[in-house]
This record gives structure tokens, sequence and C-alpha cells, in this order.
């Protein structure tokens, strides 16, 4: 993760790479692995070469296992069984430590050597982003809302800053202690200096689960909650907020997508009073859902919506429910669902730690030196030890010693692990005392607000200014007419369209926007920039 974010490369994009290099490795291997099959089948020797298992040279065992188990994982995540059985997919991609290991019996110490740089620093990057998430940190409050998602709020160190559209991974031992999940961060650091907000839809097995321990506090008898230990990996994000400086911005959600946009709009208002950023004046944000109560999503920027605090920036909100006819008040719907929604607060005696984010990039530079440097010292003296050098070898061949003193495969193999293995564990010793030593002196986290016990929000106030939001019913947004009608009602020669959402409604985006821009190219109009987002991993 330190080298993506030095080389620019974001999270979700970084994801998409390893998709598709996974793939690639997996194709090019099994072609390999299919024409090594059927040479030996053409020469006879399939039988006597496929299970044997050499002390010296290649064991073409040990790769037929790694193509299978390569084969195994790939499979499993694909797209269709990750999204239903994400658990099948989760624990079965986690054999690439087996798949690593048979590859090193196959392919040799000095075939290793070519990929063993990546895998050294993967290795590394692991286990600093599991010291990262240590030690657990607890909910402060969680919101249920009535489309079945919550609204989780979390401790973080004031000195924490993230750029918005940012994710975290959040691991809930009590629901499982091996699973981590990502999810978008909703909340601005700029705005909420001490917290964290995380907007979570009850979809899955884990979802769901996290959703019914909540809703089994609210319905409690009992006044006092019980804590709910949380252990946070991340932010991931953007370096910069370049993808926001535009003259006007067109925002573009279907569903959960919305929860990028909730963080967009929170810094792009905190940032209006300063002359440092340049931030979009005006902002139409479209809003695509199924059913009413999903607009209940927008509670956590019902503020920004009523026009509180906006300051010269103008936002209109359009939301299109697909599946439901028109109501007598569309207005007074709008109102409603912004004020939805039970809020419960956890006890707070446990919130003494909070999110404090990754290292400075000098200590994680200093813990990969720290870790090289061990690794070839071990590597040097290692060899001088077990392998034997030409003079020795020729002393014992003058000896009378057997010929065949070559050293087997496997002491080369272990040797190069042992190094390993002891480098990692030495330079996370380092690691974990340059974290605790940080954890000490940080000041302990309170809870904002009052422990124990739920409240709901009050409802809102008759004269709230949502009249000139929208809400369409009965119908998707035709985004073509939206196109041609938001020049004219926002001004501004560049625009920015940040799409997020199904993948299929950001494909017939950037369709019609790639024809709006050529006809807009000619005739000298306003310029459409478009910027896909994601809310899953």
């Amino acid at each position: 993760m330190p080298v993506l974010r030095l080389l620019g490369i974001q999270f979700e994009a970084s994801v998409r790479y390893h998709t598709w290099l996974g793939t690639g490795m997996i194709l090019f291997a099994t072609f390999h692995g299919a024409s090594t099959l059927f040479i030996w089948g053409v020469s006879h020797v399939i039988q006597d070469e496929m299970w044997r298992w050499q002390k010296t040279g290649r064991i073409y065992l040990a790769g037929e296992i790694t193509l299978v188990l390569g084969l195994v994982i790939w499979i499993t995540s694909l797209p269709f069984i990750r999204r239903k059985q994400f658990e099948i997919f989760y624990y079965t991609h986690h054999l690439y430590t087996l798949f690593i290991l048979f590859y090193l019996f196959h392919a040799g110490d000095r075939h290793f050597y070519a990929v063993f740089p990546g895998i050294f620093l993967f290795g590394l990057d692991k286990l600093l982003r599991i010291i990262q998430s240590r030690p657990h940190t607890y909910l402060l409050s969680a919101k249920v809302l009535p489309c079945e998602a919550l609204e989780l709020t979390l401790p973080k160190d004031p000195k924490l800053k993230y750029s918005p559209t940012s994710v975290v991974f959040m691991n809930v031992p009590r629901i499982s202690k091996l699973q981590w999940h990502a999810f978008s961060i909703t909340s601005s650091s700029n705005v909420q200096e001490d917290t964290m907000s995380l907007m979570i839809k009850c979809e899955g097995w884990w979802t769901n689960t996290l959703c019914r321990m909540i809703t089994e506090e609210l319905s409690s008898d009992t006044h006092q909650t019980k804590c709910i230990p949380v252990a946070i990996e991340g932010p991931y994000g953007p370096s910069t907020v370049d993808f926001l400086r535009y003259d006007s911005m067109l925002l573009i959600a279907g569903g959960s997508g919305i929860t990028p946009f909730l963080s967009i709009l929170q810094e792009i208002v905190s940032a209006k009073g300063s002359s440092r950023y340049k931030f979009p004046e005006n902002i139409q944000l479209i809003h695509a859902i199924k059913r009413s109560q999903d607009m209940s999503l927008l509670s956590s920027i019902s503020h920004i919506l009523r026009k509180q605090a906006l300051g010269k920036l103008h936002l209109k909100l359009k939301v299109y429910v697909t599946r439901e006819e028109q109501p007598d008040a569309a207005a007074r719907i709008l109102q409603d669902a912004l004020s939805q929604g039970q809020i419960v607060h956890f006890d707070a005696k446990a919130t003494s730690y909070a999110i404090h984010g990754f290292d400075k990039p000098t200590i994680t530079a200093a813990i990969l030196g720290i870790a090289l440097i061990l690794f070839f010292v071990l590597l040097i003296c290692f060899n001088h030890i077990f392998i034997p050098s030409e003079k020795k070898a020729s002393t014992l061949k003058t000896k009378g010693a057997d010929s065949k003193t070559k050293t087997p495969s496997s002491v080369v193999d272990l040797i190069l692990l042992s190094c390993f293995v002891i480098s990692v564990i030495v330079s996370m010793t380092v690691a974990l005392m340059l974290r605790w030593r940080r954890i000490k002196k940080a000041v302990p986290s309170t809870s904002p607000k009052k422990a124990g016990g739920f409240t709901e929000p009050s409802s809102a106030e008759p004269h709230d200014p949502l009249q000139e939001h929208e809400v369409h019913y009965g119908g998707r947004p035709n985004f073509q007419d939206i196109f041609a009608k938001f020049p004219n009602e926002a001004g501004g020669s560049d625009i920015g369209v940040l799409v997020c959402g199904p993948e299929l409604m950001k494909e017939s985006v950037a369709k019609l926007l790639q024809q709006t821009s050529q006809g807009s190219s000619a005739k000298g109009r306003s310029k459409f920039t478009f910027h896909s987002l994601n809310f899953t991993l």
C-alpha cells in the first residue's frame, strides 16, 4: 500500500489491476501446464513424471498442485460466486500462501528470485496493515435507517486527515475474526475532527448480522448498551481532490452508490470559506432509488439539503423513485425520509482508543529498509554455513566422497524461507514498538455524545426549504435531457460528472456523455468530464 500511494495509484484501481493480472497469470499457467501434459502424453512419460517428488531439480508434482490451487482461487473469485457466496470467495482466496509455497518447490530458487521481491513487499505490507488495525476501537453510535442501512460513528484521532471517497476495511470480532469488509467513509475529516462515519447497507450475511446486533440493542429493555469492538484498517483514498475542481458538478448515484457523495458534499461545504481550494459553485445531485424509504440514506447531509451553511454554494437534489407511483406530497415524503431513523449510543467506557491511520511514510520506509538489509545479511551468512563452498566440495571429492554432493534444492528453499521469516519477525517487532509508542502518546478519545441508551432524531420543521428539490416517481432519470439542461441551469464551461452505482448505469452515462461532448465541442459549448467511482470492491 505505501508503494501504491507513492505512485499515486488509487486503492480501487489497484484492486482492478490485481483482477486483470491474476486472470492473465492463471490463463498462461493453464496453457503452460496443459502443454506440458500434452508433451508428456505424446512421449509416454506422463506416469513417470507426473507423481514424482524428487529431491533435486524441478518438482513437477508441486507445479500441478500450484495450478490446481490457482484455478480454485480464480473460479471462486468470479463475480457470480463472489457476490452471492462471499465467504467461499474470501476464505478460498487465502490459499495464495500454499500457491506461493508450491510454486517455490516447482520453479526452484533461481526462478523464484524473479517474483520474490513482490512477495517480500506483500508479506511486509500485510503484516503492517494488521499492526495498523490494532488495538481495537469501539462504536460510539449507530443510526438504524428504515431502508435497511446503518450509519456507524467511530472515534478518530483529530490529526488523521483523509480525502472524500476514501474507504476503510472493518472487522467485527463478535461476527468473524477473519472477515474484513470495505466501506465508504461518509464524513469529512474537516467537519468531524474527532469522529468518522460509515454507511453500511444490510445485504449479506455479515452486514445482516451486524444490523441484527444493533437492532437488538434498540429493542432491549436495559438502558446500558454493550460495547461493540471493531478493528479498522485504512483509510485508503485519493491523495488529492483535483477531481472536484470544476466550475459545476453533476453527481449521479444509484442506490447505495450515494455513499461517496455524502463525504464529497460535506468536504465542499466545509471548504467554501477557504480560498486555498477551488470548488464548484453549482452542484446537482441525481439519486436513483427503488423505494421512497431509500431517501433516508441522505439523512447525514439533511442540513446541507435544508440550505444550512451553504454560503454561495447552490445544491439541487433530484430523486428518482423507480418502483413506486406518485404520492400526493412528494416534498413531505422527502422531509420525513430525512428525519427517520433511530440512534443508539453505546457505552463509552472503552472508547479510549481512536483510529490513527497509517504511520508516516518515513517510518514505513525505515521498517522496509531494516527488513531488506537483515534479509540479505542472513542470506549471505546461511549460504556460508549450510552450502559447501567450491574448496569444500573439491576436498570431499578428493577424499573419495560421493560425486553427487550437490546441495538439494530443498535446502536452498528452506534457507530462503528462513531468511524471509526472521527478517519479517524482526522488522515487525520494530513496527509494533513504534506503534505502541504512538498509541501511548495519543490523547484518549471520548464520545462526543451522551453514552448509553438510544434517541430518535427530531422531526423536520414545517418551514424547511426543501421545495426546490425534486422527487420523481415511476421511472428512471432521463440522462440525455439532464445533460442538455444542466449547462444552462448551472453555468460554467467545465463540468465534472461523477457517477457511482451499477455498472450498467455507469456505461450508459459514459456513452451519452461521449455523444454530448462530441456535439458540444463542435458548437463550443460546455465540456463534460466523466469520473467513475466505486462503493464496493
